[in-house]
Protein backbone atom coordinates (compact mmCIF):
# COMPACT_ATOMS: atom_id res chain seq x y z
CA UNK A 1 0.00 0.00 0.00
CA UNK A 2 0.97 3.72 -0.19
CA UNK A 3 2.69 5.65 2.23
CA UNK A 4 1.77 8.27 4.18
CA UNK A 5 3.35 11.29 3.30
CA UNK A 6 2.89 15.01 3.82
CA UNK A 7 1.39 17.46 1.52
CA UNK A 8 3.86 18.80 -0.88
CA UNK A 9 6.79 16.25 0.57
CA UNK A 10 8.97 14.91 -2.20
CA UNK A 11 8.32 11.14 -2.56
CA UNK A 12 11.61 9.38 -2.74
CA UNK A 13 12.48 8.18 -6.20
CA UNK A 14 12.91 4.43 -4.94
CA UNK A 15 9.85 4.24 -3.64
CA UNK A 16 8.08 1.57 -5.11
CA UNK A 17 4.74 2.56 -4.14
CA UNK A 18 4.81 6.07 -5.42
CA UNK A 19 2.82 7.22 -7.90
CA UNK A 20 4.28 8.30 -11.37
CA UNK A 21 2.74 12.19 -12.28
CA UNK A 22 3.04 11.48 -15.98
CA UNK A 23 0.44 8.49 -15.75
CA UNK A 24 -2.16 11.23 -13.99
CA UNK A 25 -5.96 10.32 -15.70
CA UNK A 26 -4.45 7.52 -17.36
CA UNK A 27 -7.66 5.78 -17.74
CA UNK A 28 -8.47 8.13 -20.39
CA UNK A 29 -5.70 7.65 -22.59
CA UNK A 30 -6.21 6.27 -26.32
CA UNK A 31 -3.95 2.73 -26.27
CA UNK A 32 -1.01 4.07 -28.28
CA UNK A 33 -0.51 7.07 -25.51
CA UNK A 34 -0.33 4.20 -23.04
CA UNK A 35 2.12 1.99 -25.05
CA UNK A 36 4.31 4.85 -25.54
CA UNK A 37 4.40 6.00 -22.28
CA UNK A 38 4.94 2.32 -21.08
CA UNK A 39 7.85 2.10 -23.52
CA UNK A 40 9.20 5.37 -22.68
CA UNK A 41 9.25 4.10 -19.03
CA UNK A 42 11.06 0.80 -20.05
CA UNK A 43 13.52 2.99 -21.30
CA UNK A 44 15.01 4.07 -18.60
CA UNK A 45 15.36 1.06 -17.28
CA UNK A 46 18.75 -0.19 -18.62
CA UNK A 47 20.23 3.09 -17.75
CA UNK A 48 19.39 2.28 -13.77
CA UNK A 49 21.07 -1.30 -14.16
CA UNK A 50 24.12 1.00 -15.50
CA UNK A 51 24.44 3.42 -12.09
CA UNK A 52 24.12 0.08 -10.09
CA UNK A 53 26.99 -2.11 -12.07
CA UNK A 54 29.51 -1.21 -9.32
CA UNK A 55 27.39 -3.43 -7.00
CA UNK A 56 26.52 -5.89 -9.84
CA UNK A 57 30.36 -6.59 -10.14
CA UNK A 58 31.01 -7.30 -6.39
CA UNK A 59 28.16 -10.07 -6.67
CA UNK A 60 29.30 -11.59 -9.68
CA UNK A 61 32.92 -11.93 -8.23
CA UNK A 62 31.22 -13.47 -4.92
CA UNK A 63 29.47 -16.02 -7.33
CA UNK A 64 32.68 -16.70 -9.15
CA UNK A 65 34.50 -17.15 -5.67
CA UNK A 66 31.95 -19.64 -3.97
CA UNK A 67 31.80 -22.08 -7.54
CA UNK A 68 35.00 -22.06 -7.01
CA UNK A 69 35.19 -23.61 -3.36
CA UNK A 70 32.13 -25.69 -4.03
CA UNK A 71 29.41 -23.23 -3.39
CA UNK A 72 25.97 -22.30 -4.85
CA UNK A 73 23.86 -19.46 -5.83
CA UNK A 74 20.24 -19.88 -3.97
CA UNK A 75 17.52 -17.11 -5.22
CA UNK A 76 15.10 -16.15 -2.55
CA UNK A 77 11.86 -14.33 -3.32
CA UNK A 78 8.28 -13.74 -3.51
CA UNK A 79 6.14 -12.88 -6.17
CA UNK A 80 7.37 -11.97 -9.46
CA UNK A 81 11.00 -11.42 -7.83
CA UNK A 82 10.46 -14.91 -6.90
CA UNK A 83 9.17 -16.24 -10.20
CA UNK A 84 11.97 -14.40 -11.77
CA UNK A 85 14.54 -15.96 -9.64
CA UNK A 86 13.62 -19.38 -10.50
CA UNK A 87 13.22 -18.77 -13.86
CA UNK A 88 17.15 -17.87 -14.42
CA UNK A 89 17.97 -20.89 -11.79
CA UNK A 90 16.16 -23.04 -14.14
CA UNK A 91 18.12 -22.16 -17.28
CA UNK A 92 21.15 -22.11 -15.70
CA UNK A 93 21.87 -26.10 -16.45
CA UNK A 94 20.94 -26.74 -20.26
CA UNK A 95 22.62 -23.04 -21.01
CA UNK A 96 25.78 -23.78 -18.95
CA UNK A 97 25.54 -27.49 -18.39
CA UNK A 98 25.96 -27.41 -14.74
CA UNK A 99 24.44 -29.48 -11.92
CA UNK A 100 20.69 -28.66 -11.11
CA UNK A 101 21.69 -27.37 -7.85
CA UNK A 102 24.12 -24.88 -8.73
CA UNK A 103 22.02 -22.18 -9.42
CA UNK A 104 18.73 -22.89 -6.69
CA UNK A 105 15.31 -21.15 -7.11
CA UNK A 106 13.08 -20.46 -3.77
CA UNK A 107 9.77 -18.85 -4.16
CA UNK A 108 7.71 -18.20 -1.02
CA UNK A 109 4.56 -20.22 -1.15
CA UNK A 110 6.55 -23.17 -3.25
CA UNK A 111 5.85 -24.44 -6.82
CA UNK A 112 2.01 -23.49 -6.69
CA UNK A 113 3.21 -19.69 -6.00
CA UNK A 114 4.77 -19.87 -9.79
CA UNK A 115 1.13 -20.16 -11.37
CA UNK A 116 -0.82 -18.88 -8.63
CA UNK A 117 -0.74 -15.99 -6.49
CA UNK A 118 -0.04 -16.71 -3.19
CA UNK A 119 0.79 -12.90 -2.10
CA UNK A 120 0.32 -13.61 1.21
CA UNK A 121 3.31 -16.04 1.26
CA UNK A 122 5.86 -13.18 1.81
CA UNK A 123 4.94 -12.04 4.83
CA UNK A 124 5.91 -15.12 6.05
CA UNK A 125 9.35 -14.53 8.05
CA UNK A 126 9.56 -17.94 9.32
CA UNK A 127 9.25 -19.80 5.75
CA UNK A 128 11.63 -18.04 4.59
CA UNK A 129 14.40 -18.85 7.18
CA UNK A 130 13.28 -22.68 7.00
CA UNK A 131 13.34 -22.62 3.01
CA UNK A 132 16.41 -21.51 2.98
CA UNK A 133 17.95 -23.38 5.96
CA UNK A 134 16.69 -26.21 4.02
CA UNK A 135 19.25 -25.90 0.95
CA UNK A 136 21.98 -23.60 1.76
CA UNK A 137 25.54 -25.01 2.88
CA UNK A 138 29.33 -23.43 3.05
CA UNK A 139 30.39 -21.05 0.30
CA UNK A 140 27.11 -20.82 -1.17
CA UNK A 141 25.85 -17.28 -1.79
CA UNK A 142 22.46 -15.71 -1.17
CA UNK A 143 20.66 -13.84 -3.34
CA UNK A 144 17.50 -11.73 -2.09
CA UNK A 145 14.91 -10.22 -4.59
CA UNK A 146 12.57 -7.78 -3.26
CA UNK A 147 11.48 -4.80 -5.56
CA UNK A 148 10.28 -3.42 -2.19
CA UNK A 149 13.22 -4.57 -0.41
CA UNK A 150 10.89 -5.16 2.42
CA UNK A 151 9.50 -9.24 2.21
CA UNK A 152 9.97 -10.70 5.59
CA UNK A 153 10.23 -13.93 3.40
CA UNK A 154 13.18 -12.38 1.61
CA UNK A 155 14.46 -10.82 4.51
CA UNK A 156 13.79 -14.29 6.70
CA UNK A 157 15.70 -16.23 3.96
CA UNK A 158 18.93 -13.64 4.31
CA UNK A 159 19.37 -14.34 7.81
CA UNK A 160 18.59 -18.21 7.88
CA UNK A 161 21.82 -18.19 5.57
CA UNK A 162 23.72 -15.26 7.40
CA UNK A 163 26.34 -17.09 9.35
CA UNK A 164 26.67 -20.15 6.56
CA UNK A 165 26.96 -18.76 2.91
CA UNK A 166 30.15 -16.76 2.29
CA UNK A 167 27.76 -13.64 0.70
CA UNK A 168 24.61 -12.33 1.05
CA UNK A 169 23.28 -10.22 -1.99
CA UNK A 170 19.97 -8.26 -2.20
CA UNK A 171 18.75 -6.90 -5.12
CA UNK A 172 16.10 -4.30 -4.72
CA UNK A 173 14.28 -0.68 -5.68
CA UNK A 174 14.15 1.05 -2.59
CA UNK A 175 17.57 2.61 -1.59
CA UNK A 176 17.13 2.30 2.16
CA UNK A 177 14.93 -0.90 2.51
CA UNK A 178 15.87 -3.35 4.97
CA UNK A 179 16.79 -5.73 2.44
CA UNK A 180 19.76 -3.47 1.20
CA UNK A 181 20.76 -3.15 4.38
CA UNK A 182 20.46 -6.37 5.59
CA UNK A 183 22.39 -8.20 2.16
CA UNK A 184 26.32 -7.77 2.25
CA UNK A 185 26.08 -7.02 -1.21
CA UNK A 186 23.20 -4.43 -2.04
CA UNK A 187 22.27 -3.99 -5.00
CA UNK A 188 20.00 -1.02 -6.08
CA UNK A 189 18.68 -0.48 -9.03
CA UNK A 190 16.26 3.11 -8.88
CA UNK A 191 13.81 2.53 -11.82
CA UNK A 192 11.20 5.18 -10.37
CA UNK A 193 7.81 4.85 -9.80
CA UNK A 194 5.63 2.68 -12.00
CA UNK A 195 3.13 3.30 -14.72
CA UNK A 196 0.60 1.44 -12.78
CA UNK A 197 1.53 2.75 -8.56
CA UNK A 198 3.53 -0.29 -7.04
CA UNK A 199 3.14 -2.50 -10.10
CA UNK A 200 6.71 -3.70 -9.61
CA UNK A 201 5.95 -6.82 -12.06
CA UNK A 202 6.84 -3.71 -14.76
CA UNK A 203 10.05 -1.45 -14.47
CA UNK A 204 11.21 -3.43 -11.20
CA UNK A 205 10.49 -6.39 -12.67
CA UNK A 206 12.29 -5.43 -16.16
CA UNK A 207 15.07 -4.64 -13.94
CA UNK A 208 15.23 -7.62 -11.93
CA UNK A 209 15.65 -10.01 -14.90
CA UNK A 210 18.47 -7.72 -16.08
CA UNK A 211 20.43 -7.98 -13.10
CA UNK A 212 19.83 -11.83 -12.82
CA UNK A 213 20.86 -12.25 -16.54
CA UNK A 214 24.08 -10.52 -15.69
CA UNK A 215 24.96 -12.03 -12.30
CA UNK A 216 24.72 -15.74 -13.86
CA UNK A 217 25.74 -15.41 -17.47
CA UNK A 218 29.11 -13.22 -15.89
CA UNK A 219 30.07 -16.05 -13.50
CA UNK A 220 29.42 -18.64 -15.59
CA UNK A 221 31.54 -17.01 -17.86
CA UNK A 222 34.15 -15.93 -15.15
CA UNK A 223 34.06 -19.87 -13.65
CA UNK A 224 34.82 -20.87 -17.58
CA UNK A 225 31.77 -22.07 -18.66
CA UNK A 226 31.91 -20.63 -22.15
CA UNK A 227 34.79 -19.98 -25.16
CA UNK A 228 34.82 -16.67 -26.21
CA UNK A 229 30.75 -16.02 -27.01
CA UNK A 230 30.07 -19.39 -27.56
CA UNK A 231 28.11 -21.89 -24.79
CA UNK A 232 30.51 -24.85 -25.47
CA UNK A 233 28.27 -26.63 -22.57
CA UNK A 234 25.14 -26.27 -24.02
CA UNK A 235 22.96 -29.72 -23.52
CA UNK A 236 21.92 -30.32 -27.19
CA UNK A 237 18.35 -31.72 -25.96
CA UNK A 238 16.30 -31.64 -29.05
CA UNK A 239 17.33 -30.27 -32.70
CA UNK A 240 17.64 -27.12 -32.30
CA UNK A 241 20.63 -27.12 -30.06
CA UNK A 242 22.22 -30.05 -31.96
CA UNK A 243 22.08 -27.82 -34.81
CA UNK A 244 23.57 -24.97 -32.87
CA UNK A 245 25.91 -27.35 -31.68
CA UNK A 246 27.50 -28.40 -34.81
CA UNK A 247 27.40 -25.09 -35.67
CA UNK A 248 29.59 -24.28 -32.76
CA UNK A 249 32.00 -27.11 -34.08
CA UNK A 250 31.83 -26.40 -37.65
CA UNK A 251 32.81 -22.42 -37.20
CA UNK A 252 35.73 -23.46 -34.10
CA UNK A 253 36.99 -25.70 -36.10
CA UNK A 254 36.58 -25.12 -39.86
CA UNK A 255 35.25 -28.77 -40.14
CA UNK A 256 32.25 -29.36 -42.85
CA UNK A 257 28.85 -29.84 -41.50
CA UNK A 258 28.91 -33.45 -41.81
CA UNK A 259 32.25 -34.09 -39.94
CA UNK A 260 31.20 -31.92 -37.56
CA UNK A 261 28.25 -33.57 -36.83
CA UNK A 262 30.69 -36.70 -36.64
CA UNK A 263 32.57 -35.31 -34.12
CA UNK A 264 29.92 -34.20 -31.90
CA UNK A 265 28.40 -37.69 -32.12
CA UNK A 266 31.65 -39.30 -31.12
CA UNK A 267 31.89 -36.70 -28.36
CA UNK A 268 28.28 -37.76 -27.03
CA UNK A 269 27.14 -34.61 -28.21
CA UNK A 270 29.68 -32.55 -25.54
CA UNK A 271 30.36 -29.11 -27.62
CA UNK A 272 33.27 -28.86 -25.29
CA UNK A 273 35.65 -32.77 -25.83
CA UNK A 274 34.51 -32.04 -29.38
CA UNK A 275 36.53 -29.37 -30.19
CA UNK A 276 38.92 -30.75 -27.27
CA UNK A 277 39.47 -33.51 -29.30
Amino acid sequence: MSEKRVPGEERTPQNTEARNPKARGLETFTTRRILELMNDEDATVPAAVRAALPAIEKAVEAIVAAIAKGGHVIYVGAGTSGRLGVLDASEAPPTFGVEPDMFHGIIAGGDTALRSSIEGAEDDASAGRRDVAAVVRKNDVIVGISASGRAPYVLGGLEAGKNVASATVGITCNAGSQLAQAADIPIVVDVGPEVLAGSSRLKAGTATKLVLNMLSTAAMIRSGRTRGDLMIDVRPTNAKLRERAVRMVRDETGLSEGDARARLEAAGWSVRKALDS
